[in-house]
C-alpha cells in the first residue's frame, strides 16, 4: 500500500450474539481472516483511496446514509460461491435489496473509483480458502442458522496493512 493511500472497507455489523457465533465458527474453520474481520455484510471490500480524499469520502458516505432508511436483515442458511472461490456463506433471506442499493451507491462514490472482481451479492463470510472438508463442515453446521436484526448504520473500516480492521467511523441511516 503506498504512503499516500489508505485502505478502506465498509460494512454492516453483525450484532450479538450472532456476530460472535459466526466469527468462531469461521476460526474453528481455520479461516485465518477471523482473527482480523468480524462478521459483517460487506458494502465496499477492500478498497485504496488517497488519504487525502478520505474526509471528502466520509461526507459522501454521511450523505448515502442519511439518503437511505433504516431496514432489516434476516440470515438464513448457508451458501458456497463453489467452485468460482472457495467461500461459504451464510445467506440474506431479507435485506438483499437495500444492502445491494448501498453498496451501488458506495462504490459509485467520487474517490472510491473501486472495480469489482465479481457482481454483488451480500452475504456474511463463514469461511474462506481452506480445505474443502472445513468448507463443506460449516455448511452443513450453518444450514439451520437463522437471525434478525435491524440495521440503522453502517461502519466506514480502515487497515494499515497489518492486524485488523478498525472501524473508523459509523454512518447513521436516514439522517
Amino acid at each position: 500500500m503506498a504512503e499516500d493511500t489508505t485502505r478502506i472497507g465498509v460494512a454492516i455489523d453483525i450484532p450479538e450474539p450472532w456476530g460472535t457465533t459466526l466469527t468462531r465458527r469461521r476460526a474453528e474453520a481455520g479461516d485465518p481472516q477471523a482473527a482480523y474481520t468480524p462478521a459483517h455484510v460487506t458494502l465496499l471490500g477492500p478498497t485504496e483511496v488517497a488519504a487525502g480524499a478520505l474526509p471528502a469520502v466520509e461526507k459522501q458516505l454521511e450523505r448515502i446514509a442519511a439518503a437511505h432508511r433504516p431496514f432489516t436483515i434476516q440470515l438464513r442458511g448457508t451458501g458456497t460461491f463453489r467452485p468460482i472461490t472457495e467461500v461459504v456463506f451464510v445467506t440474506l433471506a431479507m435485506g438483499i435489496s437495500e444492502c445491494e442499493l448501498l453498496a451501488e451507491a458506495i462504490a459509485a462514490a467520487e474517490g472510491v473509483n473501486r472495480a469489482a472482481r465479481f457482481p454483488y451479492h451480500p452475504h456474511v463470510t463463514v469461511a474462506q480458502d481452506v480445505p474443502a472438508p472445513a468448507l463443506d463442515a460449516v455448511f452443513e453446521d450453518l444450514a439451520d442458522f437463522s437471525c434478525r436484526f435491524d440495521v440503522s448504520s453502517f461502519t466506514l473500516f480502515s487497515h494499515g496493512g497489518e492486524g485488523p480492521w478498525r472501524p473508523r467511523r459509523d454512518f447513521p441511516l436516514g439522517g
